[in-house]
């Protein structure tokens, strides 16, 4: 017994010894860790005041490998690019959906980050890869440093981008009719979308080609694309489809997409096309 209890008292020695050699140790090296706070520059003031303090976003702009797939050629955007493509942002989407919707709409339902990519994402099929949404919490958008605020298409496209991955956020909170949608143009969704031209793709009741790849991506692709023609435009669009059934499915699509919004969230979403298309307009007149 007298044994075990001097081991006991030689063993918590030792410990003691220990520690106090670990906390001598400890006193003698600096920290490797970096405390410091990065300066924020009026870019990161500007983005907080515009996008994280009224609707919860954060907004990324330097580069993390962690936000990207590695194996593609990305970079980021040019810093003078950033808030040139953020302005166009809030003033198409994040206004057209606050003054329809309401000013608490987009902060309740929305992605909590905006990752910006200067360069193309190139699939391997040679198509581009403009957006992603990542459930629901993330949305990326690509070719940053390629848009021209000057060029209503241009401007068109890029903000198609957050349109349509919005739309998909939209729908994970409240599904739209599938079974309605499925029955339309059944035979017409393929996985080579992408060689299919476009007006061959109108010609079968489809708004896009990408929208043929499946009827999430078909609901999506509808409704961003007539949030980002002007009514003219939309109209025109339909006047030269030349199938009767083609135009009878888009017609009937468009009516879903209707419906949903005002069901699903009480919006009128002609006022948001109508809303979008004056601020795209103010956008470029800018």
């Amino acid at each position: 017994m007298k044994l075990l209890k001097y081991n006991k008292i030689a063993v918590l020695a030792i410990v003691s010894i220990a520690l106090i050699s670990c906390a001598g140790d400890d006193q003698l090296k600096e920290s490797q860790l970096d405390y410091t706070q990065p300066v924020k520059t009026n870019l990161d003031n500007w983005i907080t005041t515009n996008y994280l303090n009224p609707y919860n976003i954060n907004v990324q702009y330097k580069w993390n490998q962690n936000t990207v797939d590695n194996n593609r050629y990305l970079f980021p955007p040019t810093i003078n690019k950033v808030k040139p493509a953020l302005e166009i942002v809030q003033t198409i989407w994040l206004k057209s959906y606050a003054t329809i919707g309401g000013p608490d709409f987009v902060k309740k339902i929305a992605p909590r980050e905006i990752v910006l990519v200067g360069g193309v994402n190139l699939n391997s099929v040679g198509t581009r890869t403009l957006g992603l949404a990542e459930g629901g919490q993330r949305v990326t958008l690509f070719e940053t440093d390629y848009i021209d605020q000057s060029n209503r298409a241009n401007v068109s496209e890029f903000i198609h981008t957050i349109q349509h991955e919005y739309i998909h956020i939209l729908n994970q909170n409240k599904p739209f009719d599938e079974k309605a949608w499925k029955l339309l143009t059944p035979g017409g969704y393929t996985a080579d979308w992408y060689n299919y031209e476009i007006p061959e793709s109108n010609e079968l009741g489809f708004i896009t080609s990408y929208a043929r790849s499946n009827i999430n991506e078909d609901f999506a692709e509808t409704a961003s694309m007539i949030l980002i023609y002007s009514k003219a435009e939309y109209a025109a669009f339909l006047a030269g489809i030349q199938s009767p059934t083609a135009l009878a499915a888009l017609k009937a699509k468009e009516a879903i997409v209707v419906k949903y919004f005002k069901e699903a969230f009480n919006m009128d979403f002609y006022a948001l096309r109508d809303e979008a298309e004056k601020n795209t307009t103010a956008v470029i007149n800018n």
